[in-house]
């Protein structure tokens, strides 16, 4: 039986009907481990073949017919230890010396072969399984699935396309599904697939707007993974998805979020107001304006109105209205009709031809771009209409949606402390910016004398404060010029002005006291009625002496000393006469001093504003002012005065005041008020 020796597989031969083993050749002791030749095979394999493979062996024996056994599962020691394997066996009767028979058995391991047979099997079931469920997605959503070549020209279109678009399939193919896209949409999404070709992207994403069977444009995300043959794209399957819910949250909380930042970092109206429109235009309108009512307006709902364009904003490519102007609306104007009703107004109209009365710039706007539709916004502020937002569309934009006009709705109430408290804050600025101007007079004709006052507000600032100045003639025939600044900028600086240069005025006429007597009284009722607020001031009395010249007496309290200027050109500041602020407690006398003014002599009181910078030294804006006023000695005293304000380099974060005086020359005696 050596021949079995080198077979490519185990063979085992036994005798007799307890199946002795008679030969095993090194494959199957490789197998089943040590087998002793002439011990019966029952004893030796029951524990790995086990009982119904040795029952095939009396089967086989006793008929003579051949059995195979294609997947038989052994356990059995090999150097790794017990492990489950598989075999494959063949068992069939031989002849024997001695008129016996006996049982060939060849074994083949086959556990690999099977094993990877089966994973397979199995690869096969799960990928049948993925078909089914990718053909399932494809039925339960078929407008959602598509064919294009390598640079998205349509190959296959589903019905459900034609379904979402109204295209036919003769529209769709090529690139014909490019029509069904929103015009803006169409280059890009031509431009994209070129790019994903060249880049070789592996999954193409793009979001667009769709046209609808009705008209109505919806957001649809289209995703496709690339085809390859040969290295190169050939095609691309895809599957689109309608987002347009999605979309429409993003974009909301993406302009409520920007709406609120414009709130939050900017405090001036007109500048807030510009930026909420440019938050509007383009995504919700082609044009924003903002309207600013005057306060009276809420208690006339039916009459017409005075407004104010306080912002302006229109998408790329239209022409601008320009801010900062007044217009009249009808009373049965679009804005009006808003303001009585308290909500939003939608209007449309045939393009360029609005339905209703309205200024005739913005009608001649109007038929330029080709407006047809309107949504007018009232902002209410403490149960007033202070303010009406109109946005527009025109061109190929459908009219606002009301989802659009709900949505500019919350971007205003997201707004609305933020405007409430700008608006009520313009409204403080006017007040005292009027209460203000009211108390800045044209200086009065003083025969012998010049005068010239100046006011510029700061534009940076709370365009209003504390400056002021003054110039009264006294029943004696004198004349006191007075500049003063209160501490703040706000409609307290201007109440506390006011209440300061009365109060100087009464104080200086009731009784002929010098400069320094005066704001010392002025000084001790400031304690008594204001003991917070501070203030500077130089009060001076001007009156001619025996000889005819014009005689100064001055007092500084706390405030930038006068500044003389000779005829030639020579300029000093008058410092003998400097005292505490106005507000703090001094039991002290306060001083005056006393200056001869020269003939043609210019005498300037003024503000901080004009000289101070920040961080720089008191000394060097005066040093500035002397050097700048001495050559403008001969000019004209209003000229002297402007050329201050414009050559000045001041910083703007204040406001400035001055009142200048000038001297005639010797022999002359009667002056001009300018």
């Amino acid at each position: 039986m050596e021949v079995f020796d080198q077979a490519p597989a185990g063979v085992l031969v036994t005798r007799g009907e307890d199946h002795r083993l008679l030969y095993a050749n090194d494959d199957v002791r490789a197998m089943f481990g040590d087998l002793p030749i002439g011990a019966p095979v029952r004893e030796g394999l029951r524990d790995v073949l086990g009982q119904e493979i040795l029952a095939v062996l009396d089967e086989v024996r006793e008929t003579g017919e051949t059995a195979r056994l294609d997947e038989v599962r052994v356990t059995a020691d090999r150097s790794g230890g017990p492990r489950e394997r598989l075999l494959r066996m063949s068992l069939s009767r031989i002849p024997l010396q001695g008129g016996e028979s006996g049982v060939l058995a060849a074994v083949q391991e086959v556990t690999e072969q099977v094993s990877a047979t089966r994973r397979l099997h199995a690869m096969e079931k799960e990928w049948l399984r993925l078909q089914r469920r990718y053909q399932s997605m494809v039925w339960a959503d078929a407008h959602m699935v598509w064919v294009t070549g390598p640079h998205g020209e349509s190959r296959e279109m589903s019905q459900g396309w034609q379904r979402l678009t109204g295209q036919t399939t003769e529209e769709s193919l090529g690139y014909g599904w490019l029509g069904a896209l929103h015009p803006e949409d169409r280059v890009p999404a031509r431009d994209s697939w070129d790019k994903a070709t060249e880049e070789a992207l592996s999954l193409y994403e793009q979001i667009y707007r769709v046209r609808t069977r009705d008209g109505s444009y919806r957001h649809i995300r289209f995703r496709a993974v690339p085809v390859y043959e040969n290295g190169a794209v050939t095609e691309w399957v895809g599957a689109s998805t309608d987002v347009e819910q999605e979309w429409q949250e993003e974009r909301r909380r993406r302009l409520l979020d920007r709406a609120a930042a414009a709130a939050t970092d900017i405090t001036n109206l007109e500048e807030m107001c510009q930026a909420f429109a440019g938050v509007i235009v383009p995504e919700l309108a082609d044009s924003c304006h903002v309207y600013l009512l005057p306060e009276s307006s809420g208690g006339l709902p039916h009459a017409p109105i005075v407004t104010e364009r306080i912002a302006s904003a229109v998408r790329e490519g239209l022409p601008r209205l320009p801010t900062r102007r007044k217009e009249y609306h009808a009373v049965d104007g679009a804005l009006v009709r808003a303001v009585r009703q308290r909500r939003p107004v939608k209007i449309s109209y045939p393009p360029g031809r609005p339905s209703f009365p309205c200024p005739e710039a913005v009608r001649t706007w109007m038929a330029e771009i080709g407006s047809h539709s309107l949504a007018l916004l009232p902002i209410v502020v403490e149960g007033e209409v202070a303010a009406v937002v109109t946005t527009g569309a025109c061109g190929d934009r459908p009219p606002i949606p009301c989802g659009d006009v709900q949505l500019m709705r919350e971007m205003l109430d997201h707004a609305h402390d933020a405007v409430s408290k700008a608006l009520r804050f313009r409204r403080t600025q006017r007040v005292a910016l009027a209460l203000q101007h009211s108390l800045l007079a044209e200086p009065p004709h003083v025969p012998g004398l010049e005068l010239a006052a100046r006011y510029q507000a700061s534009p940076t600032a709370a365009e209003i404060g504390g400056d002021w100045y003054d110039a009264f003639p006294l029943p004696c025939g004198a004349v006191k010029l007075v500049i003063g600044d209160v501490a703040g900028h706000d409609l307290g600086a201007a109440v506390c002005m006011s209440q300061v240069r009365n109060m100087l005025r009464a104080l200086a006429v009731d009784r002929d006291g010098s400069p320094g007597d005066v704001l010392w009284r002025l000084n001790r009722a400031l304690e008594t009625l204001n003991g917070e607020s501070t203030a500077t001031c130089v009060l001076t009395r001007l009156e001619r002496d025996g000889d005819g010249l014009w005689r100064l007496v001055y007092s500084v309290a706390g405030h930038p000393p006068p500044l003389l200027v000779t005829g030639e050109g020579e300029g000093r500041f008058l410092q003998g006469a400097g005292n505490p602020l106005l507000g703090l407690y001094h039991d002290q006398p306060w001083i005056s001093a006393v200056e001869t003014l020269p003939p043609h002599s210019t005498l300037l009181l003024y503000t901080d504003g004009l000289i101070e910078r920040r961080g720089e030294d008191l000394g060097d804006g005066l040093e500035r002012l002397r050097r700048r006023a001495e050559p403008l000695a001969r000019e004209p005293l209003g000229r002297f005065c402007d050329e201050l304000l414009t050559g000045m380099p001041v910083t703007g974060e204040d406001d400035v005041a001055m009142i200048a005086l000038r001297v005639p020359a010797a022999g002359h005696y009667e002056g001009v008020a300018s």
